[in-house]
């Protein structure tokens, strides 16, 4: 449930804006002041509307609406002591700064509705996210771990990508995917595709048969919730991977989804292609269609099998990492930013600190904002 009140405001921020209310109050004394003072032919009042107007700027209404009336009242007596309250300039001032201090008091007010709606909003967002992508522990049986989502929408916390792991005897399951689409109907079908594979990643043996399942469960999804020419178009590229406790050969099955990357520190960067050898031969780049697709006739998923060793961490992630462009529409160079990571040695391997350097360099590379949404989960065995 989401509170329905104002938002709580940091004791902090109120003495602050309450300090900055000497500004006005200060330009309506030295107006004035200056005002009378002056020849009968010099008018400074109009310049009182300042006041209510930097008031606005760091209060609400209440307090925007006192001053107001107090630069009104700062008119009245100008009018009194500098020509007298008879005349038409003074009457057509004062009416006019009652008619602008009332607009932005008016204008204070519907702000700060719709910043009350947008703490809602965001509270509901933060809510979705923490249901659907559930924080990953550091540790995940003898490995560690570490992720991060940056969403595309500016008041957004989810959307069509996605990342979970799990614990099966003897082993963790990780999937990384990303749902075709943007919006509600992208949140709708990742969480389908999440909850599947957190329930199935426990019913099968193998990852074949988990991406086979995931298929099935998507696809029942599709036809409850949209019609038959609208299901042939959605679909989530995903990574289900097997690693196990024991150190053994970590399986892959790619389903259309961007390759990980294994790093070592001082070694090459290896691309973990569909079709690899364990050796490190590479691949064919051919993997098994998205989730979704797995009826298409033909359609088999098969399982890659590469050597994870101690001290070497595993980089997963979504196309929204590797084409976020920069203000000359380059790509993000990923691979190359890897190896250079990876030439500093072990430490800068650790998942955390590697999320973090790759989420600071992918936000500095976008202008500190992405076109779509980026994700990516990083598992490292312990040297």
């Amino acid at each position: 449930m989401v509170a329905r009140g104002r938002p709580a405001v940091p004791r902090g921020t109120w003495r602050r804006g309450h300090a900055l209310v000497a500004i006005p109050l200060a330009f309506i004394a030295v107006i004035s002041a200056v005002d009378i003072a002056s020849p009968p032919t010099i008018h400074l009042g109009p310049l009182l509307v300042v006041a209510p107007a930097i008031t606005a700027s760091f209060a609400g209404p209440w307090l925007t609406g006192l001053i107001g009336a107090l630069a009104v009242l700062a008119q009245v007596l100008i009018g009194v002591f500098h020509g007298g309250l008879g005349t038409t300039n003074h009457q057509t001032q004062i009416i006019a700064l009652v008619v602008v201090s009332t607009l932005i008091v008016l204008y204070c007010r519907v702000r700060d509705r719709r910043r009350r709606e947008l703490t809602r909003v965001r509270s509901v967002s933060e809510t979705v996210q923490r249901v659907l992508l559930r924080p990953l522990p550091d540790r995940l049986g003898p490995l560690r771990v570490a992720a991060f989502y940056l969403a595309a929408e500016a008041e957004a916390d989810v959307g069509g990508d996605l990342y979970a792991a799990t614990r099966v005897p003897g082993a963790t399951r990780v999937i990384v995917g990303d749902v075709r689409g943007k919006g509600l109907t992208a949140i709708e079908d990742a969480a389908a595709v999440l909850g599947a594979f957190r329930e199935l990643a426990h019913h099968h043996a193998d990852l074949p048969a988990l991406a086979a399942g995931l298929d099935a469960s998507f696809g029942r999804h599709l036809a409850e919730t949209g019609d038959e020419g609208e299901a042939a178009e959605r679909f989530v590229t995903a990574m289900l991977v097997d690693l196990p406790d024991d150190g053994g050969p970590v399986g892959i099955t790619n389903c259309g989804h961007p390759p990980p990357l294994l790093l070592a520190g001082g070694r090459a960067v290896r691309v973990l292609e569909p079709g690899a050898a364990a050796d490190g031969h590479p691949g064919d780049g051919c993997g098994a269609p998205p989730i979704g697709l797995g009826s298409l006739p033909g359609i088999r998923y098969e399982v890659d099998t590469f050597d994870v060793g101690p001290g070497e961490t595993l980089l997963l992630y979504t196309d929204g990492v590797t084409e976020a462009r920069d203000g000359d529409r380059a790509f993000y160079p990923l691979l190359e930013r890897a190896a250079r990571w990876s030439a500093h040695g072990t430490a800068a391997l650790e998942p955390a600190a590697l999320l973090a350097r790759l989420r600071r360099d992918l936000l500095a590379h976008g202008g500190g904002r992405l076109k779509d949404d980026a994700a990516a989960v990083a598992v490292a065995r312990p040297a």
